[in-house]
Order: structure tokens, then C-alpha cells, then sequence
């Protein structure tokens, strides 16, 4: 049997977690291989690609789109970077694993949806990577059974051991809320109708201005209420966990620990610094679906649409943020290609 060549990909984007996938696609996964990778940092461009033999570094992406060599693209650069990426990647008709945010706000992210509406047919996966995690697999299989009734109520925890020097308040929400937007929507098959956001008193680990932590309420299609506490400056790790009330009975990930010790009269094990580390092993998961399904021609998992309207929640939710009470959401009726 002749082996088939692996999918030639260009990774937009070479920080943390654009070097991150780099290495995954080269020592973890199988089937792909970095043909290219893209950043406006030409030196960090030049020493991510230097690890990789065969590897060409530019600075500009429509440059890169257009080598020979590239089958397919990895976008992993910042948000608002996503969306000229995105169209020039659906101009060469190219699959592509666009890291979330879709886009920073449903303006750019419809402009996109209607690109690849016009293809006719997907182009673009999302990297709502929780999807790909093996608790929350776990979970929406058991809600699929119906064994626990209808769900009634989720609540998630996300929590964060510090923010980034640059993260704002509105982040919190368009930035990490944005995941358990897309796990709501994923989860209850149900969208999502409206948000409200409440401030507690923020913490002295803030930085001054930083509104943390919040509440967010999402009210759904499927009378569910959905609430998130979002902590970003916890001190103590990164902890995501959620629980899903029903009718005949509740659902709980997020608690588990790889390992637990008994020693010296205390017992206790370690909780996660980061999203890489808590989430490692859905990243892999994720790439590795992806470059399988591209590679037999497919597009599958979170799709344009879902990037769309996870940043029609956000952008509820940062209204609600800042001018209170309840925000309902905006969206455009959903096109039949998704």
C-alpha cells in the first residue's frame, strides 16, 4: 500500500500557542507536517522554524498561503489577526483550524461566515478545544442517553492563577467566558438567548481596574440557566469544572486529579498552572481529528457558525458588563450550510 504524503501546514501565529501546535504537529500527532509558519516577528519566526526541517518562515500569511508547499492552514495569531487570515485561507479554498476567537466581535466573525457561505461549502474548523476533552466527551455522551432528564441548570468554574498584564475587564468575558459559551451551546444543544453579568467585589490580586471576579448569567432557547464565575487571578491554578443539573439527576467534571498522596499526615495532590497543561491532551485530540479529517476531504467540529455565535454572546455579555442589567443577544438566523 503506497503511503500518502502528510497535510502540509502553515501555522499563522508562532507565541505560545502557535509554537505549542508547531510541536504538536511535529512530535505528537501523525499524518501532518509544518511546512510553513507565519508571524510579524520575523526572528521568532526564523527560530520556530529553524527546529523544523523543511520549514519556511515569512512574515506576511498571504505570502505564505500562496507557497506550493502548504495544504493547509493552523491559525494560533491573535484575534484580530484571525479575520484577514481567514479570508485569504477561503480565497484559496484551504481547510483551516482557526484557534477561538473566530474573530474579536460578530461583525467580522458574520463577514467571514458569509465568505464561506459563498464557497459553498466548509472550509473552517474552530478550536473550542473543551469539545475535544475527555470529561466533557464524557458528559455530553451521558446527556445524549437522557438517563438524567432534561437539563435544567449548568454551573462552570473557571478559574485562572493570574491574568496576563494585558487582559481587561470586557476579556474576561470575549476571552474566557468565550469557552464556556461554545460548551453551553455544544452541551445543551440549545442557544443561547441572553446574558446578564454581576460584579462582586474585585479581588486585591486584581490589578487596579480589573473587574474580577465576575458572574455571568446565560439564559437559553431550552429554559436553561447557565451560570459561569469567572476568576482569573485566583493564585492558586487553573481549574475548570462544570456540573449540569436535571431533572432526574446531576453531572459533575472538573474534579478529578491525575494523582493523590498520603504522606507526612497531609493527603492532596496538584492542580493545573495553565490551559496547555490542563488541556494537553484535547489539543492533541483536536489536531489529530482534524488532520484526519481534512486529509479524507471532511470538515468537522466547530464550525463558522459556532464562532459566530459565540461572539454574538460575548458581545451581549460585554454590554452587560458595563452598562448592567440584562442583555439579550443579537444573532442572524442560522444560513443552511451550518
Amino acid at each position: 500500500m503506497t503511503q500518502r504524503a502528510p497535510l502540509q501546514v502553515a501555522v499563522i501565529g508562532t507565541g505560545k500557542m502557535g509554537a505549542d501546535h508547531v510541536r504538536r504537529i511535529e512530535e505528537v500527532i501523525s499524518g501532518a507536517r509544518v511546512s510553513a509558519v507565519v508571524d510579524v516577528d520575523a526572528e521568532r519566526a526564523k527560530a520556530v522554524a529553524a527546529r523544523v526541517d523543511g520549514c519556511t518562515a515569512y512574515t506576511d500569511a498571504a505570502t505564505a498561503l500562496a507557497a506550493p508547499d502548504v495544504d493547509a492552514v493552523l491559525v494560533a495569531s491573535s484575534g484580530p489577526a484571525h479575520e484577514a487570515a481567514l479570508l485569504t485561507a477561503l480565497e484559496r479554498d484551504l481547510p483551516v483550524l482557526c484557534e477561538k476567537p473566530l474573530t474579536p466581535d460578530p461583525a467580522s466573525a458574520l463577514r467571514v461566515l458569509e465568505a464561506e457561505r459563498k464557497l459553498g461549502h466548509r472550509r473552517i474548523q474552530v478550536g473550542f478545544m473543551r469539545r475535544y476533552d475527555a470529561e466533557y466527551m464524557k458528559l455530553k455522551s451521558l446527556l445524549e442517553t437522557g438517563q438524567l432528564g432534561r437539563p435544567l441548570m449548568v454551573h462552570n468554574r473557571h478559574r485562572n492563577a493570574a491574568s496576563p498584564p494585558f487582559f481587561t475587564s470586557d476579556m474576561l468575558v470575549s476571552d474566557s467566558v468565550a469557552h464556556e459559551t461554545d460548551v453551553t451551546r455544544w452541551l445543551l444543544g440549545q442557544e443561547i438567548t441572553a446574558v446578564t453579568v454581576l460584579r462582586p467585589r474585585p479581588t486585591a490580586s486584581a490589578p487596579d481596574g480589573l473587574q474580577d471576579p465576575q458572574f455571568v448569567v446565560f439564559e437559553t432557547d431550552g429554559g436553561a440557566v447557565v451560570d459561569v464565575e469567572i476568576f482569573v487571578n485566583c493564585g492558586f491554578g487553573y481549574q475548570v469544572q462544570a456540573e449540569v443539573v436535571c431533572e432526574r439527576g446531576t453531572a459533575r467534571i472538573g474534579d478529578g486529579h491525575a494523582m493523590v498522596t498520603n504522606m507526612a499526615g497531609r493527603w492532596g495532590g496538584t492542580i493545573s498552572q495553565d490551559f496547555i497543561d490542563r488541556f494537553a491532551d484535547a489539543y492533541d485530540r483536536e489536531l489529530q481529528v482534524w488532520v484526519d479529517a481534512t486529509r479524507r476531504g471532511e470538515v468537522t467540529g466547530p464550525s463558522t457558525w459556532d464562532g459566530y455565535a459565540a461572539a454574538a454572546v460575548c458581545e451581549a455579555g460585554v454590554r452587560a458588563l458595563n452598562e448592567g442589567g440584562r442583555v439579550e443577544v443579537e444573532s442572524v438566523e442560522r444560513p443552511s450550510l451550518y
